[in-house]
């Protein structure tokens, strides 16, 4: 069963997405994040001022649900499966003028955790883990992505996320710039509710103002020429059809360590 994107509007001018994915712990899919895209992009038909995105069931999101593809599919068909559906999600909470918040009510993870980060704010439940696994799973990450946590926590410290793939817990991740805030776990849907309604109560035109200068400062660096681009995108794609990412999807959905080939 796919998962699906509760929508409700709390408050006045605020618009909550809320994942919803139980028997998966809230893992993105195609659905998921069309829901999300379309959601956003839709927010002006609603009158929203301001969205906070969250996570039901105790948890924010468990990454993309890898495991959920059908067999044989990762070399063929992970670009339109996977990767497109991510990115319109990604660039839809990228262009968005209205403020956004993520909150983290538990474990949010790979994909889950980049969804968050292209949030303008993101309150996290004290005592969570945050994470990003592509290293014991065997897949390269996008440099998009890559390029998203550089610009929030610095290269040492995506260095040490990605390359490690452990977990951070909410204290730690507070210190690095991965969330903007911790709060005692009982509490996060109220605060949360608080800073979307402050936002909202915000000038909008401001906002926007403000929203749009920062794109335009986060995309005049770090461009890429477009043959390093190709290499970058080949060497991604070539990663979904490797053999260490079929082991790994297995590895994880079996619960034992992954047999890596390098190949």
């Amino acid at each position: 069963m796919a998962g699906e994107v509760l929508v409700d509007e709390p408050l006045d001018g605020v618009l909550r997405l809320t994942i919803s994915n139980p028997d998966k712990r809230n893992a993105l899919d195609h659905a998921i994040l069309d829901a999300i895209a379309e959601a956003v992009e839709g927010s002006g038909r609603r009158n929203a001022r301001a969205i906070l995105l969250t996570g039901a069931h105790g948890m924010f999101s468990a990454g993309y649900d890898i495991g959920g593809l059908p067999a044989g599919t990762f070399a063929v068909d992970a670009e339109a499966l996977v990767a497109s559906p991510f990115d319109v999600a990604l660039a839809a909470l990228d262009a968005t003028d209205l403020p956004t918040v993520a909150a983290l009510p538990g474990a949010t993870i790979g994909g889950g955790l980049e969804l968050a980060l292209a949030c303008d704010l993101r309150l996290a439940a004290d005592g969570i883990r945050l994470g990003m696994p592509p290293a014991k799973l065997g897949l390269v990450y996008s440099h998009t992505g890559l390029q998203r946590f550089v610009q929030a926590i610095g290269e040492p410290r995506t260095r040490e996320l990605f390359l490690l793939g452990r977990t951070v817990d909410a204290r730690t991740a507070l210190g690095w710039g991965l969330v903007t805030a911790v709060v005692v776990g009982g509490e996060l849907e109220e605060e949360a509710l608080d800073v979307a309604a402050e936002l909202a109560a915000n000038a909008p035109l401001s906002l926007a103002g403000t929203k749009r200068i920062l794109r335009a400062l986060r995309r005049a660096g770090g461009r890429l020429d477009p043959a390093a681009e190709a290499e970058l995108l080949e060497l991604r794609r070539a990663s979904f059809a490797s053999e260490d990412l079929r082991e790994g999807v297995r590895a994880f959905g079996e619960k034992r360590p992954a047999r890596w080939r390098g190949r």
